[in-house]
């Protein structure tokens, strides 16, 4: 009998957890489905910046291709006027891996000004990046760039954390991978309803700067 009721308490927490990890997910893709626009109404939207999300980078200083149509997509947005700024943010955490410097010097040899773009060095991840946003570079409306499975989550996260966000999605390719990737998506998204909810601190914060400023404050190369 004792056997009997453990298994069927395993089974009902099982259960409970899958069902958790449905809605959440289905809730999280409602939320941010209504905020990934199109031109029209990207441009009126006079935003302090626009966030590009970090992606991996290949041979250390090749974005990926994730990475690539991210920042092309982010560039074609300041070139239409929807922000003066761009704000790129990823892992710096080691010496030999930089997907920031990466990020802004791919930006800049299309033409984009050294002062437009800010570097955010401590974007660990998509939680953190939105935090920081908020809280170390004072932004208060944006438009979000990245593909549209990654960006239900980050348009999520803005409005629990208090950014006004519009979304705008860089899928002009299918990618390999779709399946893993598609899968930690799935199991990020439960992991951040609860940092949003809990409201967790991000790695680091730092110093204050403002988005309106100049850009060049947060290089770190000569």
């Amino acid at each position: 009998m004792t056997g009997k009721l453990f298994l069927i308490g395993t089974l009902s927490i099982v259960g409970i957890a899958l069902l958790f990890f449905v809605i959440s997910n289905a809730l999280i893709i409602g939320a941010g489905s209504k905020k990934i626009v199109g031109d029209g109404e990207l441009k009126e939207q006079q935003a302090d910046c626009i966030l590009i999300l970090g992606a991996g980078v290949w041979n250390g200083n090749q974005p990926s291709p994730m990475l690539a149509d991210r920042l092309e997509e982010g560039l074609r947005l300041y070139n239409t006027g929807a922000s003066p700024k761009i704000l790129v943010s990823g892992d710096h955490g080691k010496a030999n891996y930089d997907e920031v410097n990466v990020m802004k010097e791919y930006l800049m040899d299309a033409g984009v000004p050294d002062e437009d773009i800010f570097m955010d060095h401590a974007g660990f991840s998509t939680y953190e990046s939105i935090y920081r946003a908020k809280a170390v570079f004072g932004v208060k409306k944006m438009i979000v760039v990245t593909q549209k499975y990654h960006m239900f989550r980050a348009l999520y996260i803005c409005d629990r954390i208090g950014v006004e966000a519009l979304g705008s999605a860089s899928d002009p390719r299918a990618y390999r991978g779709a399946f893993l990737r598609n899968f930690r998506e799935w199991i990020a998204r439960d992991k951040d309803i609860f940092s949003c909810l809990f409201k967790v601190k991000p790695t680091y914060l730092g110093e204050s700067l403002d988005i309106r400023g100049d850009g060049s404050v947060t290089n770190d190369k000569k």
